[in-house]
């Protein structure tokens, strides 16, 4: 996997957004905006809150402060709509301007994520799992579900430093190259990973990433058949990664438990022999705390 990783759904993911892709891939992302046609003619479906929402999303890592020009770009929304979304976040402490023009989020937003952490009864009951495995094998572990076509971090412990990209909770990574989103999308039901593979943009992030999708198919198969995921290099060069899923009672895969680090100093068998079964006693004693 790739670990170290807020979409707003207002979910683990209030904040960030994914790693920018180097589209590599001919197909073409449609705007965030364009998510919300399908509700069109729904008298129960808030448009104003929906906007407000995609353009908090707007702001990442590596753009943090934008213009409204830049968000309206961004999101596919008119600036008008955006001007008056960014005009109630500031007027309620989420959003501000210093110079009138560049808007960036304000720590009040914080406050949305740690309402999710302190309510989400796997969060809570991750985190000392994961000290816990840190502080004996001195290593980086990871919690992360699945939140559209990425993977959102839930509970973290870093160890060392293993990714260029600095990942926290609430952090976001695509999917289909991490081992943590391959669990995630091995145990999808079937229709639903076929509409996934049928729309996703694979990017080509380093010379091992899958980008074909009968190969991915083929590699969450094996990873339904294994019981894990080892991901070797695909996200980011020199990262490696392994991944075991997390049950809710009723079967259905909620989570998925993971390990990172550095691919010279972490070989592959080595993940399979010595870490594998703590990462699966730690997601077996997670799925306790679903019962």
């Amino acid at each position: 996997m790739h670990d170290q990783e807020f979409p707003l759904s207002l979910s683990p993911a209030a904040i960030s957004a994914p790693i920018p892709p180097s589209a590599l891939t001919p197909k073409t992302k449609p705007v965030p905006a364009a998510a919300l046609e399908v509700y069109t003619g729904d008298p129960n479906f808030m448009a104003s809150l929906a906007r407000g929402l995609l353009v908090i999303q707007a702001f990442t890592p590596q753009t943090p402060q934008m213009t409204i020009s830049q968000i309206s770009v961004r999101t596919g929304l008119s600036r008008a709509a955006v001007r008056r979304c960014l005009y109630t976040l500031s007027k309620l402490g989420f959003a501000g301007a210093e110079d009138g023009q560049r808007y960036s989020l304000r720590p009040k937003m914080l406050t949305l994520a740690n309402t999710y952490t302190a309510s989400s009864t796997l969060a809570t009951a991750a985190q000392p799992i994961l000290e816990r495995m840190s502080a004996a094998l001195g290593e980086s572990f990871s919690v992360a579900t699945l939140d559209g076509d990425d993977i959102v971090y839930i509970a973290r412990t870093t160890v060392t430093r293993v990714m260029s990209v600095d990942l926290h909770i609430g952090s976001r990574l695509p999917a289909f190259c991490t081992s943590m989103g391959r669990v995630l999308l091995a145990y999808l039901p079937q229709d639903q990973l076929e509409n996934y593979l049928s729309r996703a943009t694979l990017t080509q992030f380093t010379p091992r990433t899958m980008t074909s999708p009968d190969k991915l198919r083929l590699a969450l198969r094996n990873v339904r058949r294994n019981g894990y995921a080892l991901v070797d290099q695909e996200l980011e060069v020199g990262l490696r990664s392994l991944a075991v899923p997390v049950y809710a009672p009723n079967g259905r895969v909620v989570a998925t438990v993971n390990l990172s680090g550095n691919a010279p100093r972490m070989p592959m068998l080595d993940m399979q022999t010595r870490f594998l079964p703590h990462l699966r006693a730690a997601a077996n004693e997670l799925s306790v705390f679903l019962n």
